[in-house]
């Protein structure tokens, strides 16, 4: 199946409860992941994305929407919200926990337009999977906003992993490629997959989003090397 979030996030729907989501990366290993996150309401979410949410207005694209939480707080809100999601099990869920309207594709197979805000959140910028996929993401983005809209994305700047006791950053020289490409590996009872992903400090994403016709502002920073961005045209 090839799809351990959707069925990690299917298996917690039907049932209230379901194992944990195993995840290794090139970087880290044995981490955790309860599918109870996927279902957390406003009160269990971190401020970035209720900061988030405070600013949808409009139309409001939801990418990678996974079992719907953002959307449905943002129906409730009474704004217009379309969920987009590529898992087949994700997209059924939320079509039964009542997100209005869900589309099931891959984000560059969506070509509808005319979104006031486009939301990328759960590290969205990790879709991207590179940082040349990030600048295409972006512009196929772009073409998807009204004039005045904007994107609010989220991702971490992973640079603590490198850093030496005494403040410096080890980096591999041999390896040219941007330190937040990680590779990541999930299984969830016998279902694996193995992907990229992506985590890009504010900088880097500043300088991709120019490169993609974009402005970028920092919103707001979290705890732990996390934050959120506004792009507009």
């Amino acid at each position: 199946m090839n799809d351990p979030i959707g069925r990690a996030i299917a298996d917690f729907f039907e049932r209230g409860e379901a194992p944990d989501i195993l995840i290794d990366t090139n970087y880290t290993e044995g981490e955790l992941l309860s599918p109870a996150f996927f279902f957390r309401n406003e009160d269990g979410m971190p401020e970035i994305e209720t900061t988030a949410l405070n600013l949808c207005r409009g139309k409001v694209l939801d990418v990678g929407a996974a079992a719907g939480c953002h959307a449905l707080a943002l129906q409730q809100r009474g704004l217009d919200v379309t969920a987009l999601e590529k898992s087949v099990l994700s997209a059924g869920v939320m079509q039964k926990r009542g997100v209005e309207k869900v589309v099931c594709t891959d984000l560059f197979h969506f070509q509808e337009k005319g979104f006031d805000t486009i939301l990328v959140l759960m590290n969205g910028a990790g879709i991207g999977e590179t940082t040349g996929g990030l600048k295409k993401m972006l512009v196929h983005l772009k073409e998807r906003l009204n004039e005045n809209g904007q994107i609010l994305i989220d991702s971490s700047d992973i640079r603590y992993l490198f850093e030496e006791d005494d403040g410096s950053v080890w980096i591999d020289l041999a390896d040219d490629s941007y330190m937040g490409e990680m590779v990541y590996e999930l299984t969830y009872k016998n279902d694996f997959s193995r992907f990229k992903w992506l985590f890009v400090d504010f900088e880097t994403l500043s300088a991709i989003s120019r490169e993609a016709g974009l402005q970028c502002v920092l919103i707001k920073e979290g705890d732990h090397f996390d934050y959120l961005a506004q792009l507009t045209v």
